[in-house]
């Protein structure tokens, strides 16, 4: 590596880890923590240490630690898997579609276990950080099913959003997909991404979620993906998140 000036600026060593695409920050200390991350040949424990980019020398078990190339995948999630690496009650995650030797990748963002769709992988926590940022990111996509037929009435009060005990709930657009007798499915477009908010936001107006299904994020869509399965990001795709 090269040489910098010892003003060079620092960062905690897990941090740089998780720059490096190596592992996520929980991840990576944890792996601190056990002893295996040296720095400059020493084991260092301390998942705050300063570490001085472009000085100090990285190993981990593999070796000398280096940034691994971008990568971003897209995963049609099924219904009924939890988004996280392990969960403490043993139930299935999103881990479970992808292959046991895949590099380290982490969710962008989240769907809840009851939710289905797209759901993007990368190994870049600050390219993750401007996808979901509300300021920042493209908006998403859901097509849902709900337990009634809304009227015109009720459709302009979901559009005009509700106060609730967390806060203001809204969308930055409904739309009336399809309909039957008992049963209709809605577009709703997020410009945000807050825990539970359409299912919350419907349930304000009394209204049940059968399916929930994200279908887009800017101009990604999920396409003919089949459920359960994944593939990588092409450029143009990238290029489309980017943009937005």
């Amino acid at each position: 590596m090269n040489r910098a000036s010892n003003s060079s600026k620092r960062y905690g060593l897990a941090r740089v880890l998780s720059k490096m695409g190596l592992a996520s920050r929980t991840e990576a200390a944890r792996l601190i923590l056990a002893g295996a991350v040296q720095v400059n040949g020493k084991v260092i424990r301390d998942p705050e240490y300063p570490i001085r980019m472009g000085l100090d020398r990285i190993e981990t078990g593999k070796g000398g630690a280096e940034p691994r190339p971008f990568m971003a995948i897209m995963l049609n999630k099924p219904r009924g898997l939890v988004t996280t690496r392990s969960d403490e009650r043993q139930r299935a995650t999103v881990y479970d579609c992808l292959p046991a030797d895949m590099p380290w990748l982490s969710p962008v963002g989240r769907l809840d276990k009851a939710s289905e769709g797209l759901l993007l992988f990368c190994n870049d926590p600050v390219w993750a950080a401007g996808i979901t940022s509300p300021e920042t990111g493209p908006d998403k996509t859901y097509h849902v099913q709900i337990d009634c037929v809304p009227e015109q009435t009720l459709l302009q009060r979901l559009r005009a959003g509700v106060e609730t005990d967390i806060g203001f709930l809204s969308a930055k657009r409904i739309e009336l997909l399809r309909q039957g007798e008992k049963y209709a499915w809605l577009e709703i477009v997020l410009d945000e991404g807050r825990n539970r908010q359409i299912r919350r936001l419907l349930e304000s107006f009394d209204i049940g979620v059968l399916r929930l299904i994200r279908t887009a994020i800017g101009g990604l869509h999920l396409g003919d993906l089949p459920k359960g399965q994944w593939r990588q990001l092409t450029k143009h795709e990238l290029a489309l998140l980017n943009q937005a």
